[in-house]
């Protein structure tokens, strides 16, 4: 139960032809705990919206948490809705967990005299080497979160022909899967179209400002 810190590392290793969206990776790291708790049954589905499971003891601390994070009591909530929630400040939070984890370092550069910048860079770690053989191999459930969320969109399906799959991974996705992956494609379409309508404004207020002589 790796999927979201595997797409996470994917994220950073990935050079797509646009930068990936905060927001985008959010919702799909979100989506991609829902699929790991789906796989350890503490979560299910009814229709559409998330149930509570029987709760195994989990000994990710973030996924804890976003099992814990499920409404316990009818009516429950919606996947999509849920997604919006969980997915605040998740990316922060993963990024955070690998660096505490020691799989995540900070390099320090120094630009002129006074301005420093630190970037975080993956470490060479048996779970990035990891992460690196199931996004190569096309693993489905990965492939499909990082679609939604704009990673590595340039990449042509014959770099993946003749690997092989990590043992274990699916060949196709339930039904279960592929309803959060709906939900996430939804959410990611709801946020591009709030950032038009919201450049939309912006553009508009620049125009006002200009005929006002700003």
């Amino acid at each position: 139960m790796t999927t979201p810190r595997d797409l996470l590392m994917v994220a950073m290793d990935a050079a797509p032809v646009r930068a990936v969206e905060r927001g985008d990776l959010a919702l799909a790291l979100a989506a991609a705990e829902a699929i790991d708790l789906l796989t350890a049954r503490a979560i299910a589905l009814d229709g559409e919206r998330l149930v509570p499971g029987y709760r195994p003891a989990l000994t990710d601390r973030l996924l804890d948490e976003a099992a814990s994070s499920v409404v316990q009591q009818p009516p429950y909530e919606p996947i999509g809705e849920w997604l919006w929630r969980r997915g605040r400040g998740l990316s922060e939070a993963y990024l955070a967990a690998l660096e505490s984890d020691g799989q995540l370092t900070r390099q320090r550069h120094r630009r002129w005299l006074l301005l420093r910048t630190d970037e975080v860079v993956l470490v060479d770690t048996p779970a990035r080497r990891e992460a690196a053989h199931r996004w190569s191999s096309g693993e489905p459930v990965l492939t499909a979160l990082a679609a939604a969320a704009g990673i590595g969109a340039e990449r042509p399906d014959e770099e993946r022909s003749g690997e092989e799959r990590p043992d274990g991974a699916p060949d196709a996705m339930d039904d279960d899967v592929t309803t959060v992956i709906t939900a996430l494609e939804d959410a990611v379409q709801e946020l591009a179209a709030e950032r038009q309508r919201r450049d939309r404004r912006r553009d508009d207020a620049a125009v006002d400002n200009v005929r006002r002589g700003y």
